[in-house]
């Protein structure tokens, strides 16, 4: 098998793998119902927590993360060429964003992105990870904590990385990738009618 194609069927595994919807299986298996027409509309770990409790997001959070994770790591074992894994990068989580098992509409890939980060960046992660938890801590909404993390570390990276641009773009790219699946919260932060964040439920 030459380079093209391995590259090409890694990608599509990284894409396969992403679209794997854990959230809406753990609340369809506990509860039924589709966890897409409750709260803010994701199969992510916040709207999990909130429908089926902190358990089943916390397992839901574990297991996106370790999606994302395990799409990198087979990129860098089968092929170690760093533009593949980038784009396997960006196809785990479109594939998280936009599910083929689901009509392509999924989760918002916070936690997908963080799988992802964990093994390629783990340093800008960290970083990202502080403002994530001081934006909560201070305003109580995951959302715009979730947004402002992803929106700055694409600058941790540049700062971290000495300008590896493969690792950059993908990145951006998927900065981009978890603030537009967060338009339907931002117009909620801006409305005010987002829901706010409970530390004791």
């Amino acid at each position: 098998m030459n380079h093209m194609m391995r590259s090409l069927l890694v990608v599509i595994a990284a894409y396969l793998i992403g679209s794997i919807p854990f959230g809406y299986l753990i609340v369809r298996k506990k509860l039924g119902g589709d966890i897409r027409e409750t709260g803010s509309g994701g199969t992510g770990a916040t709207n999990v927590s909130r429908r089926a409790g902190k358990a089943a997001g916390v397992l839901t959070l574990l297991l996106d993360a370790a999606k994302g994770s395990a799409a990198v790591l087979i990129a860098k074992t089968m092929t170690g060429d760093e533009w593949v894994i980038a784009f396997a990068a960006i196809a785990a989580l479109v594939g998280h964003i936009f599910p083929v098992w689901l009509g392509f509409r999924g989760g918002k890939g916070v936690a997908t992105g963080v799988g992802i980060f964990l093994v390629l960046a783990p340093v800008a992660l960290l970083c990202a990870g502080a403002i994530f938890a001081g934006v909560v801590a201070v305003t109580r909404y995951v959302s715009l904590a979730s947004i402002t993390a992803a929106a700055l570390i694409p600058a941790f990276v540049w700062l971290l990385s000495d300008g590896l641009w493969p690792l950059l773009v993908a990145t951006v790219v998927g900065a981009m990738l978890i603030i537009f699946a967060h338009r339907g919260n931002i117009r909620r932060l801006v409305e005010g009618t987002e829901p706010k964040f409970r530390f004791k439920q």
